[in-house]
Formats: structure tokens, sequence, C-alpha cells
């Protein structure tokens, strides 16, 4: 999914990547950087939001050349920060099932997955599953409110 845009329209924040983020999902503070972000892994409680855009960083190429002798130029398709949303209703890619209303949290490769009460810590909830009618399988892509 290379984009992702919620059904309210919000200011999102911009940060910098320190790897390779998808459109739609979860990322976090990874402490490479003074402000970088990277994909959320499962369980992370430090859960920013959701990724608007593709991006990856640029390439360090200082001094390196082509195989002629000119200096190489980053022409990357896609920019090095991204639109971190938070606090609407967006896309996301759904691990496993979740009924309507159900809390979630991350869960690997930026995913969400239901929190379960009594074996989660609450400090692991990052949002809310906002998909009429929930979420039936894992692997799909629909709404959640992730709170950020």
């Amino acid at each position: 999914m290379s984009g992702n845009l919620p059904h309210y329209q919000h200011g999102p924040d911009s940060y910098q990547v320190s790897a390779l983020v998808k459109g739609g999902t979860l990322v976090v503070a990874d402490g490479s950087g003074a402000s970088t972000v990277s994909t959320a892994g499962a369980g992370a409680a430090n859960v920013l939001g959701v990724a608007g855009n593709d991006a990856a960083p640029i390439v360090d190429q200082t001094g390196a050349t082509t195989s002629y002798g000119d200096p190489l130029l980053d022409v990357s398709a896609l920019t090095d920060y991204v639109a971190v949303r938070h606090g609407e209703d967006c896309r996301v890619t759904y691990a496993a099932a979740a009924t309507f209303g159900a809390l979630l949290k991350s869960a690997a490769n930026g995913q969400v997955t239901p929190w379960v009460s009594g074996t989660d810590a609450a400090g692991l909830i990052v949002g809310r599953c906002t998909q009429p009618g929930g979420v039936a399988a894992g692997a799909t892509v629909a709404r959640a409110r992730i709170f950020g």
C-alpha cells in the first residue's frame, strides 16, 4: 500500500526515516537518530502513528563515483521523510481477525492485532478497530484509529 489517506484530514507530523517504511504501517521512534522513525515490530510500546506514505533513507554516497569517474547522484523515487498520522481513522493491515471496537496492539511488520485483556500490558494498546463489522481474517487492510 503506497498511500494512506485518512477519512478526516489533519496536519500530520513528519519524521525522517532510518529504514524503508511503507505507507499504512505503524511506525516507532527508533533511537538511531535525533528524530528518526522506522517500522514498528510486534509488541512495540512507542508507536507514534501510521505512515502516510512510503519513504526510504537517502544512501550516503559521499565520494562514490560511477565507473566513468563522475559523482553518483541520488535520484531516489522516495522521499526520506514520512507523514505520521494518529488520532484519526487510517487503513492498516491486520495480522489477525478483530471485532469492531476491539483494542489493538502492534504486530510484526507494522501491522496491528487485537490486544488481549489480562495477558497484554495496558501500555501496548496503540488503537481501536473502527472497521464496521470488524475484520474477519488476518492480512486484511481495514480501518483503525491509532492513538499515537
